[in-house]
């Protein structure tokens, strides 16, 4: 249809259409063709050997990994197989799958989704029964990464608060209080918050019991540090505590949690995607999450997953779901930490009366807005991706939780100013009392143990997180029995 018998090679015809559809016409010739019956039984004779050989080695994944051995040598300095070329759609669709061998009912209903930079990873993980045990992967780390060292831990909380506390005086002394200097202003909000954060991440190590033995000395810097951040200490401590222990709990978890297909939530989300555009959605979604998803999770739990519905960081007793989230004696914890964070309320009340509202607003809430932007970006890129499922009860464990969060590529400064808080954050959620500094360590070992189940996303952040607040809408259940799992899904119900 393409080429005319005027030449050698033939000319080919204006109509691009037709040379485009008959290459897209050739692979359904070339099946007809009788050699092709030959191919076939070649090529299905090495996928079952290819499966035998994983079978008997023990792998337990196909195709490209996404870890940090992409690169040949890992940052431990070992020398790691370089990752397999992923192929192509069109090849996929012509050749016997070794796929089916493996895990035929959820491979076949998840051909579409759209991957990260993981290429699948995550939805490769076996079965909960077949995971090691909590036990098992925490042997596999060295014994010092759980050491902590309280005079390190306070150099690095002086290191951060020193820093922080200097923007802050430089910005007093040397940038005028005028409207014209607000481009100014806006730089030192957002270079001072982002410094800030290394505060935030260092209470966030204390309520994880990883910044000291010594408890007293801990909760006393974790307290500071979140009050002066208007995060009540102890209220989160629990909250924070919880998340980790349902990590990627479809009910119960903690944090972005996702909504679901076919619930209200999620329907209204998808449909929303599908009216207003993929675009317009994800900045909708960039602007609710990075700057009213904190205030929002503080005061009504939002993100939270359905069993403790409506909660309440600052009123223990604003609890709509059946499971609460401060039982017991975490109450009296609660109001203990609502006295600090009211004390600074009050006391920048007070600067305002004295100093002007301009001002309390110029030199901390601007600094403020981006401590929580870097907060929620982190936590929200830890846990959540197009191809990162959700589980139920009944497929969910503590260890598969913790494995399906995802460790990225944040950069040295940011790793220096935020203590690698998003960097080493799978050794985090196998043990989260390690601390940062011990982390890279954790991190090292469990990439060498596990190849299989660690993931590390190297897609630069800015895609990152454009990806998953355009794709990640709303999760939809995919396969049964022990292959179930929950995955994102742009589609409404009707499509």
């Amino acid at each position: 249809k393409t080429f005319s018998r005027g030449s050698r090679w033939g000319t080919l015809r204006n109509n691009r259409v037709e040379c485009r559809t008959a290459f897209h016409n050739l692979p359904r010739v070339f099946t007809r063709l009788p050699f092709t019956r030959l191919f076939e039984s070649i090529e299905r004779t090495y996928a079952m050997l290819s499966t035998a050989r994983m079978t008997v080695t023990g792998c337990a994944h196909i195709g490209p990994s996404a870890t940090r051995s992409q690169n040949l040598v890992s940052p431990g300095g070992c020398f790691r197989k370089p990752a397999l070329k992923p192929r192509s759609r069109a090849h996929r669709s012509f050749r016997p799958t070794t796929r089916a061998a493996i895990r035929p009912t959820v491979f076949s209903a998840i051909e579409d989704i759209p991957l990260s930079g993981l290429q699948g990873k995550a939805l490769r993980f076996p079965p909960k029964d077949e995971f090691p045990t909590r036990a098992e992967v925490l042997a596999s780390i060295p014994d010092d990464c759980f050491e902590k060292d309280t005079m390190q831990s306070l150099v690095y909380a002086a290191l951060s608060a020193a820093m922080t506390v200097s923007c802050g005086i430089l910005a007093f002394m040397y940038v005028p209080m005028k409207f014209a200097y607000l481009p100014s202003w806006l730089a030192y909000a957002a270079l001072t918050g982002t410094i800030g954060t290394g505060c935030w991440v260092i209470a966030h190590e204390c309520g994880h019991n990883a910044f000291s033995k010594n408890r007293a000395i801990q909760d006393v810097v974790g307290y500071v540090l979140h009050s002066l951040l208007l995060v009540p200490y102890f209220s989160w401590q629990r909250s924070h505590a919880v998340h980790h222990s349902r990590t990627n709990h479809l009910t119960e978890g903690e944090t972005h949690v996702p909504y679901i297909k076919g619930e209200l939530k999620g329907t209204v989300n998808l449909e929303l995607h599908e009216r207003i555009g993929e675009g317009p959605f994800a900045i909708l979604q960039l602007v609710a999450h990075l700057v009213f998803g904190w205030p929002a999770y503080l005061l009504t739990g939002a993100t939270g997953g359905s069993a403790r519905g409506v909660t309440n960081h600052f009123i223990p007793s604003i609890n709509t779901g059946p499971i609460e989230l401060f039982p017991g004696s975490w109450k009296k914890k609660v109001w203990f930490s609502d006295i600090g964070v009211v004390g600074v309320v009050a006391t920048l009340a007070y600067w305002a009366y004295n100093a002007g509202f301009a001002t309390v607003a110029a030199l901390y809430f601007g600094p403020y807005m981006f401590v929580n932007i870097w907060l929620v970006l982190y936590t929200w890129l830890q846990h959540t991706d197009t191809d990162v499922p959700h589980l139920a009860a009944s497929e969910w464990s503590y260890i598969k939780g913790a494995f399906l969060t995802i460790d990225r590529p944040y950069g040295a400064i940011f790793d220096f100013l935020h203590h690698r808080i998003g960097s080493t954050h799978v050794a985090h959620h196998v043990e989260c009392a390690i601390p940062h500094y011990k982390a890279l360590k954790a991190t090292r070992a469990l990439e060498e143990k596990y190849p299989n189940l660690y993931l590390y996303d190297p897609t630069p952040i800015n895609a990152a997180l454009w990806r998953v607040s355009s794709k990640c809408v709303a999760v939809e259940p995919h396969a049964q029995g022990k292959d179930a799992k929950w995955i994102f899904t742009t589609k409404t119900a009707g499509n």
